[in-house]
């Protein structure tokens, strides 16, 4: 078979140079800048068309040697939203093609497509170039509203719909976790056989163990303090609210805590989350725990192992995750993570191993396993032996060299039913 050589990469609604940690950044375009660059390792020419969201983006970025960011115009440059973006779907999958005709018939060997908008738009490229279609989802609509966090809105019919389509017409469809792949098969109908699972990674290289005291001078954190850290985009379907009511339960059971305790929140808001961004202070406040918490606006990577590397406990509380990049991340850098057993968490985080998996998202049962890893250091330290062992499971060489095969095996499959 003819080697793969050159990759359309279709992440419409965020770019992979975005901070992730506030808007719509976030796992996603952690993912496809890891993947993206791996695969040009490997020779691959890599183009990522995304929506320009400023008039002052240059029409091509090169990202890193052998991938390139191509800014699409499509829509208003700012103030759009990911409920918005689906009007615009025709004029970036126009600007795509017109892209791509630049170029001799044949330039590209595959699409990858990231979200249900991107795989709307993967779909007409991969009809008009004759290439297959490989396509991840990262989140779906149905199980995010079957589990609907408290104050957030249901995902529309549309993107249910859209989804529906996105799933039929791909070629291959990857899944970051065995659950993932059964949600494809039993909630949108896939043939087994078109979907693969195919973990995300890691950067070991930057998400590694190192001296926590050192970290937490670096960070302006106490020696020794319990530092209970919570990472990501501030929205109810990420829930930090339940940590910080859980954070409220742990001082009214034990106030002696109040002048060890620090609780970080390194994000900012997204989502619903960003028709008020002030709600989580407020709730601190309300929960009489501001002086335990500070915010902290989104970090690059090194920062963030730092924070990592920094905290006694690392919470995901979630409603749901496909994967779970933060758990894995953190258990990178040796620290234990505390976790909804919801999704992707199942997979990441290893009950009584890694850390600990929290079967509700009521305060008191998170109170409860917060309060059963500051209280024993033994445990604590197993767990976090435990992390790292765990963290080892997860790399971007894999991620990459596995959605490598899963690209030949869209290509043969496309090959066999065009015979």
């Amino acid at each position: 078979m003819d080697p793969i050589r050159r990759l359309a990469m279709v992440s419409l609604h965020t770019s992979p140079l975005d901070q992730p940690g506030t808007g719509d950044a976030g796992g996603m375009n952690v993912y496809v800048v890891e993947v993206a660059k791996r695969l040009a390792d490997r020779g691959i020419e890599v183009d990522v068309f995304t929506r320009a969201t400023s008039s002052t983006l240059p029409a091509v970025v090169e990202a890193y040697a052998g991938v390139s960011v191509r800014h699409i115009h499509a829509g208003p440059y700012e103030g759009l939203t990911k409920a918005e973006l689906p009007a615009q779907l025709c004029v970036f999958a126009r600007e795509v093609l017109r892209a791509e005709a630049a170029h001799p018939v044949g330039h590209y060997d595959v699409v990858h497509s990231h979200y249900w908008l991107s795989g709307q738009v993967g779909a007409l490229a991969r009809d008009r170039w004759g290439v297959p279609l490989v396509h991840s989802m990262h989140t779906m609509a149905k199980v995010k509203n079957a589990a609907l966090a408290a104050g957030d809105v249901p995902e529309p019919a549309a993107r249910t719909i859209g989804e529906e389509q996105v799933v039929e017409a791909a070629d291959m469809l990857i899944a970051n976790t065995a659950i993932e792949a059964g949600q494809l098969v039993d909630l949108y109908g896939a043939e087994p056989a078109r979907v693969e699972v195919v973990h995300p990674g890691v950067d070991l290289t930057v998400f590694r163990p190192v001296d926590r005291v050192a970290a937490r001078a670096e960070l302006g954190l106490p020696p020794d303090a319990h530092v209970l850290l919570f990472a990501g985009r501030i929205q109810p379907l990420k829930a930090p609210d339940v940590l910080l009511r859980a954070v409220a339960e742990l001082l009214a059971a034990a106030p002696a805590l109040r002048g060890r305790l620090v609780v970080p929140v390194v994000g900012g808001p997204s989502g619903s989350g960003l028709d008020r961004p002030e709600s989580l202070a407020a709730l601190a406040a309300e929960l009489g725990i501001a002086d335990v918490v500070r915010f902290v606006p989104p970090v690059g990577q090194a920062e963030l192992a730092r924070w990592y590397a920094a905290a006694t406990v690392v919470a995901v509380p979630s409603y749901n995750e496909s994967f779970g990049l933060v758990a894995a991340e953190a258990q990178a850098c040796g620290t234990p993570v505390i976790a909804a057993a919801v999704g992707g968490l199942t997979t990441v985080v290893r009950d009584g191993r890694s850390g600990l998996l929290v079967p509700t998202h009521q305060p008191r049962d998170w109170a409860a396993a917060l309060d059963r890893v500051l209280g024993d250091p033994p445990l604590h330290r197993r767990l976090a032996a435990g992390a790292l062992a765990q963290a080892r499971e997860f790399s971007w060489e894999a991620t990459a060299a596995a959605t490598l095969d899963v690209y030949r095996r869209a290509r043969t499959g496309m090959r066999e039913a065009a015979a």
